[in-house]
């Protein structure tokens, strides 16, 4: 099914909190599921993967250990949302050319929104890399070499971050809905169903119709 941007984001934060991440985090979460599908990516179903994979793990063990060299994190299994905020923070690194790698990174997609927002802050296009696959943004339009069909792959070993050069071919630019299966927006509601306090008694008779009561 379709749904417009708005919903897809809305649903990716309440599915975010559900699981645990902090608000901030679960906001970012919730942008980056928007931005790839926008751009016909599969965002929400990585975002749902991601929140499965990590529910109940501390946030700080799929986390960077340490922005110096490559970048791992505790668990040997880096959370993209987190590589990928660390990454933006470290944005004002790439125009002195270095190159930022993150290893053995869950669901690497999700990085590149973050990618996008470094592109926007630093004035200039960045590519991320992994496998066989290249993608580069200037932080609005999008350029995807993905000749293995290795572009939603579930974990990678290194993924490359860096700089890139101005380029002349038009990007895929971003849509105004984004299509989600029907299975993924349930799996992301059963995290978003989290969120919500469970009924009790006294908010049953404040609610509408009869409460608890039997009128018949």
């Amino acid at each position: 099914m379709t749904y417009s941007l708005n919903e897809i984001e809305a649903q990716a934060k309440r599915a975010g909190r559900g699981a645990g991440l902090s608000w901030g985090m679960a906001e970012e979460a919730a942008r980056a599921a928007r931005w790839l599908a926008a751009h016909d990516l599969a965002g929400p179903a990585l975002l749902a993967d991601v929140l499965t994979q990590n529910d109940g793990v501390d946030h700080a063990q799929v986390a960077p250990a340490s922005l110096d060299g490559v970048w791992r994190s505790a668990s040997g299994a880096m959370c993209p949302l987190a590589g990928g905020a660390a990454f933006n923070d470290c944005a004002d690194r790439l125009p002195t050319g270095q190159v930022i790698e993150m290893g053995d990174v869950s669901f690497p997609l999700l990085v590149v929104p973050f990618a996008a927002w470094a592109a926007l802050h630093i004035k200039a296009p960045v590519s991320v890399a992994w496998q066989d696959v290249r993608i580069e943004t200037d932080g609005r339009g999008l350029w995807v070499s993905d000749p293995q069909s290795q572009i939603n792959a579930a974990k990678v070993a290194i993924v490359t971050c860096k700089q890139a050069k101005a380029r002349d071919d038009e990007p895929k630019h971003p849509g105004l809905r984004g299509e989600v299966n029907r299975d993924v927006w349930a799996r992301l509601g059963i995290f978003a169903q989290r969120t919500y306090a469970p009924a009790t008694e006294a908010s049953r008779l404040l609610g509408a119709g009869a409460g608890v009561s039997d009128n018949d």
